[in-house]
């Protein structure tokens, strides 16, 4: 595909919309803290969502530490582990990754790659942050409450999750976790009308939606998922506060505890399973889709090549966010229900695989005969394509009901779900980070201790989850703190979990190693200049860089051709930015 206008701007229709006033600070505290501008914005975003990530990295520690080593770390109690299985899962699913990709690149990217002076609404989208922040603070209030956080696992499930036998159950615990997931639903709301809004109608002249690169198309379509998905979560965790504060039943259902009768009766703990999981798949491809579009982007420039079937790549992207409302019993198959919607959600599961496998082939092919630089935005690129495809291949087998039902309640899961929605999603967070940090602070990360990070992020990741997957197969079941003198579980796997702990230790001193670089490079990184990576896309167009308040000069940027022009036989460079009216001789490519 290839999409230029010729013969310059007259061809290009007007704005269908007058451009907008931009807010101007008149102080420190509208400029840097409760500023209206989408790039400080998404760096608060991605502060904070890397500070609370911080905090699920140690929790995680803590468990591999108690699954490693259960006598030298007796003191981690069960209760305390189920309590940081929970907060680790939940806060790198929601407070991470989806902060991170959404609110960070999203406020980040969007108005600079379609060429907007900013979001369309810049006051919600201050305060979507703030919103964000405060459910941050609710949930890390929960570590200092009576009884500590809820040790109901990540998904919450009742009735287990608000009963007193539930680490938090009857405690401050599962109360300040669903208020703070109800705070921050009506956050992202806020933030994601106005990613959908700035997208549609936003867009400079020449930008169409066929122009766009992948990567808003990523962050847009996951934002519209997520805003049809996530209200599936919000009245769960109304319903489920309501059962927990005012003994109502919406999930709860005749139950004795300790001998006693509970109030409840009549409530559906499948109901909540089944509204947690509408949002909960979805969740992945809203996780998933901004990283493909991101991938999608790293490997062009780097390859220096143009994408291979942008327009087939699109409706993909699209095809992928449709699809994912229509899989979501894939989680449930254990919870009993009829074969024929085993059957159902078995296909659709396959079905959805065929786009997702169009995608790989397409960033193969758009490697295949390209000048690639394995720079390290490459690197994390193909590290995520390697990655993301073996998950996905174990995920065809948990897709299948007969196979998943054996090992549905298997370390096998925990290894597949942490290949797909934990490190193929960082690995691409990591490159993109690489990519456009030279434009958010006008210097670039340090080269060695980059590869440095690369490396041992990548194989270390294998050699955690690989392991893993085997110690699923030979029936060790998720959950367990400790195996202790357990007759079907062999002593490689005891072997194979101190491995995987010390292997964990490992990859976090890693990420201590990146964010060292992070702030070193502040001050001393070298000099990026305008267009380091020589990229297309308007962001690395800018007058200034890091871009100016407004993004652009006096006049906004005109589009006359589509985001991959790498390598057009006959241009004065290898590469052709959007803006740049060039055409050879003839006028046609």
């Amino acid at each position: 595909m290839v999409d230029v206008t010729p013969h310059g701007a007259d061809l290009i229709p007007p704005a269908e919309v007058g451009e907008m006033e931009l807010y101007h600070p008149h102080s420190w505290w509208t400029k840097y803290v409760f500023s209206q501008d989408a790039k400080v914005i998404a760096i608060q975003y991605a502060g904070t969502a890397m500070a609370i990530g911080l905090v699920a990295l140690v929790l995680s520690w803590l468990m591999r530490l108690k699954l490693g080593f259960p006598d030298t770390f007796s003191f981690i109690s069960p209760e305390a582990y189920y309590q940081f299985m929970t907060m680790h899962g939940m806060i790198m699913v929601i407070y991470l990754l989806t902060a991170l990709f959404l609110g960070g690149f999203g406020n980040y990217l969007i108005p600079l790659m379609v060429g907007a002076r900013d979001m369309v609404f810049p006051y919600v989208n201050m305060l979507s942050y703030w919103i964000y922040l405060v459910a941050v603070l609710v949930l890390v209030a929960s570590f200092f409450a009576p009884g500590g956080p809820t040790g109901a696992g990540w998904t919450l499930y009742p009735p287990q999750s608000i009963t007193s036998g539930t680490p938090g159950g009857q405690d401050w615990g599962i109360i300040l976790m669903l208020v703070s997931l109800i705070i921050f639903i009506i956050g992202f709301t806020m933030g994601g009308l106005n990613y959908v809004v700035t997208v549609l109608q936003g867009r400079t002249r020449g930008m169409t939606l066929m122009r766009l690169p992948l990567t808003v198309w990523g962050i847009f379509t996951a934002t519209v998922m997520a805003l049809l998905a996530f209200p599936a979560l919000f009245v769960a965790c109304v319903m489920m506060l309501f059962d927990r504060i005012i003994g109502s039943s919406f999930f709860m259902p005749a139950i004795v505890e300790m001998g006693e009768q509970l109030p409840h009766n009549g409530g559906s703990p499948i109901m909540f399973q089944h509204l947690f999981w509408f949002f909960g798949h979805p969740e992945v491809y809203i996780v998933a889709l901004p990283a493909f579009g991101i991938v999608s982007d790293l490997i062009s420039t780097h390859a220096r090549k143009n994408i291979f079937g942008y327009r087939m790549m699109v409706w993909a992207i699209v095809g992928i966010g449709a699809l994912s409302f229509v899989v979501w019993a894939h989680h449930m198959y254990v919870s009993g229900m009829h074969p024929y919607f085993g059957f159902f959600f078995a296909t659709t599961t396959l079905v959805i695989a065929v786009p997702t496998a169009l995608k790989v082939y397409n960033w193969i092919l758009t490697l295949w005969r390209g000048d690639i630089h394995l720079t390290i935005p490459m690197l994390f690129a193909l590290g995520f394509i390697v990655t993301f495809v073996n998950g996905g291949l174990t995920g065809l087998f948990l897709g299948n009901v007969v196979v998943d039902v054996p090992l549905s309640d298997t370390m096998f899961v925990v290894a597949h779900f942490h290949m797909v929605m934990g490190v193929a999603p960082i690995l691409v967070v990591f490159g993109a980070i690489y990519h456009w940090y030279p434009k958010v602070s006008g210097r670039m990360l340090n080269e060695t201790l980059g590869r440095f990070h690369f490396w041992v992020t990548f194989l270390g990741a294998y050699l955690i989850f690989f392991p893993m997957h085997y110690i699923g197969l030979v029936g060790v079941p998720r959950r367990y703190p400790e195996l202790g003198e357990t007759a079907f579980v062999p002593p490689s796997v005891h072997t194979l979990n101190e491995f995987i702990t010390i292997m964990a230790l490992v990859v976090g001193f890693a990420q201590l190693v990146f964010l060292f670089n992070l702030l070193w490079s502040i001050r001393h990184g070298r000099d990026a200049g305008g267009n380091p990576w020589r990229a297309t896309t308007l962001e690395w167009q800018t007058d200034g860089t890091p871009p100016p308040h407004g993004n652009f000069g006096k006049e906004l940027p005109l589009v006359y051709r589509w985001a991959y022009d790498y390598s057009v036989p006959g241009a004065r460079e290898d590469f052709i930015p959007q803006n740049d009216p060039w055409q050879p001789e003839g006028g046609r490519q």
